[in-house]
This record gives C-alpha cells, structure tokens and sequence, in this order.
C-alpha cells in the first residue's frame, strides 16, 4: 500500500515556507504523495452539512487562508523530485473541462508526470450559488467533463456536443493520460467510478475495512457491466487519523491510537484491497501537525513498509 499525506494548504500557517517545507519533508520522510484539499471560496454562513467530519461541521473558518489547489502543486512540482502531487479532490462542476484539463497537464507535465488527478462533484450548496452553479446538475456536469476528458487524451480534432458543454473542432497538446481517481461515498459516484475512473477514492468519515471491500465490489461489477476489467479500477481513500500518547481502546472503522494501533489499523485496510491511502491528520496547528507526521513518519511507516 502507498501513503500519502495532506499538505496544509488552508489555515494561518499557509504560505510559501510551510508549503515547502511540508512537501520536502513528507518526500524525505518517505511517504508516497502530497495532497491538497480544494476550496474556491468560503461563505460566513454555511447551513450545508460537511459530510467529513463526525459533527458535520466544516473545519475551516472563512477568516482563515485557503489557497487555490492546484496552484500549490504547481508550485511544488518544482520544489520537489519525487514524492507523487494529489488533489483531493478537485469539484469539476467549478471549473469549465478545457480550463481545468490544460492546467492540469501542464502541472504533470512540469512535475514530470507526478500528478493524481482526485475529482468529485463538491457538497457544499452555497459555494455553488456563490458561482451560480447549478447545485442539482453537478453530477451531469461532473460526468460530461469526464466524457470529455477522454476526447482530450486521445483525439487529435476534439468536439462535444452535451447539455452544459459544447465546442467543436479544437486542439489539445500536450496530451496526458492523467490517472483519475473519482471521489464521493455514494451510488452514483461509484458507478461514476465503474464508467471513468482509475480508482474510487472515498472519504468515510468511519468505515471498516469490510464496508469499504464490499462497496468497492459494487464498482467492480459496475465496471465488469459496462465492459471495463473491473482489475482496472484500483480501490484507494482518504481517512482522519489522530495519534495518541497512550494506548486506547480499538474501533475498527477510525484511525485513532498509537502508532503500532494505527499501523494494525491500517494493515486491515491493505488487506481490504486499499492501494493508497490518503492520511488527513486531525490537528487544528500547523506545529502539532507537523509533530504528528514526524512521529508517524518515524514510527509507523517502516512497520508498514516491511
């Protein structure tokens, strides 16, 4: 199994400096890739329920820094030289498809093809009204953008005709067959997942190992369906961890304990069939944090990478 790690791309300690350092760090440390979360704005208000954490509150306040995803990888692709740049995950409704797809291929093209592209439909109803987004059409608009994204990987004269999208006769280069990893926990993101992706990439905020197998099993007979090799579609996700100093008493559908109880923990989850997992560490502090994946870096990767 991989491992990465979330960059803290929001919060007061966002900048050039910790960017930087947290990037070059998690590289030496030997995790597998950084992740960025996305965001494009933060209403005061927000009466959405956040679907990833356990109060259904969201962790960041809007007085606080949350800079642009993508922009941070870009950035790190040239203070790095191996450590693999994720985005978990970018909404694409957001974004308009020939946007988006030439930014990122120009990002995995200068980071020497590091780059996993993360894409989900996004949660948050306000956010999309803040950008007279349709709330009720994002997944449509997330599936059309997929459909178009294939066109741009392979034709050489590219045109679409859709309900949001349309253009004819258009040229795309460079060409990079980016690996697509589709985000979201429900029905239709798995059989998203089943017809586009590389991967399914969910974000639970508590699920066993069991639960997440079985319903990477939906996926693999979706894409067995659609005439897709259900061995083509990895199982990865995103999960919270919090190290303890002490010893506590095991749930296993949490990442919660000292690092041999989170290293057991996830050891059930590789053998679950996850490829990759993504590690948000759940400390508000910068400091903490970096404290937090140093200890884990320390004591916890080289038992899993026996």
């Amino acid at each position: 199994m991989k491992l990465g790690v979330f960059l803290p791309v929001s919060g007061r300690a966002a900048g050039p400096e910790v960017l930087t350092d947290a990037a070059r760090s998690a590289e030496a440390q030997g995790w597998d890739a950084v992740w960025s979360a996305d965001r494009v704005v933060t209403p005061w208000r927000i009466d959405t329920e956040y679907p990833y954490a356990e109060d259904a509150a969201f962790i960041v306040p809007p007085d606080r820094p949350f800079l642009d995803s993508m922009t941070c990888l870009a950035y790190l692709a040239g203070r790095t030289e191996r450590i693999q740049l994720g985005i978990s995950v970018l909404v694409l409704p957001y974004r308009h498809p020939l946007y988006w797809a030439r930014v990122a291929a120009s990002v995995d093209l200068l980071a020497g093809g590091r780059l996993i592209m993360g894409v989900g439909v996004g949660w948050m109803r306000e956010e999309f009204a803040a950008q007279n987004v349709p709330f009720e059409a994002r997944g449509r608009m997330t599936d059309e953008q997929l459909e178009i994204l294939g066109k741009l990987w392979s034709e050489e004269s590219i045109s679409f005709e859709g309900e949001h999208y349309r253009f004819h006769d258009l040229s795309f280069v460079p060409k990079r067959k980016l690996p697509i990893w589709v985000g979201g926990e429900g029905k239709a993101a798995r059989r998203r997942t089943a017809r586009y992706g590389d991967a399914w990439f969910p974000y639970y905020v508590r699920i066993t190992p069991e639960e997440l197998r079985a319903r990477h099993e939906e996926v693999r007979a979706m894409a067995r369906e659609l005439g897709r090799d259900p061995d083509a579609v990895a199982l990865t996700a995103c999960a919270a961890v919090q190290l303890t100093p002490d010893t506590v008493r095991q749930e296993p559908d949490r990442l919660r304990g000292t690092p041999e109880q989170v290293v057991e923990a996830i050891q059930a989850y590789e053998r679950a069939g996850v490829e990759h997992l993504a590690l948000q560490f759940m400390v508000p502090k910068w400091p903490e944090r970096k404290e937090q994946i140093a200890r884990f870096a320390e004591e916890a990767l080289p038992a899993l990478r026996r």
